[in-house]
């Protein structure tokens, strides 16, 4: 693993966690930083962790040749 593929999945995992937590205060009801922001956050950081995630592998995959 690189640098540059340990940052990419460092931000992968910090999307995921965004995510989850933003699933977590959107279904509690009300969410501490309201229902706008926390749904920018949760259909922001979905995307975003599948592209950290693709990117780090492709990464990885192109270091290993």
């Amino acid at each position: 693993m690189t640098p540059k593929s340990g940052v990419l999945l460092l931000g992968s995992c910090i999307a995921a966690i965004a995510g989850v937590g933003s699933v977590f205060e959107l279904s509690s009801g009300t969410p501490e930083l309201g229902s706008l922001p926390t749904s920018i956050i949760l259909t922001v950081s979905i995307p975003l962790t599948i592209v950290f995630f693709w990117l780090a592998v492709q990464d990885t995959r192109a270091n290993m040749k």
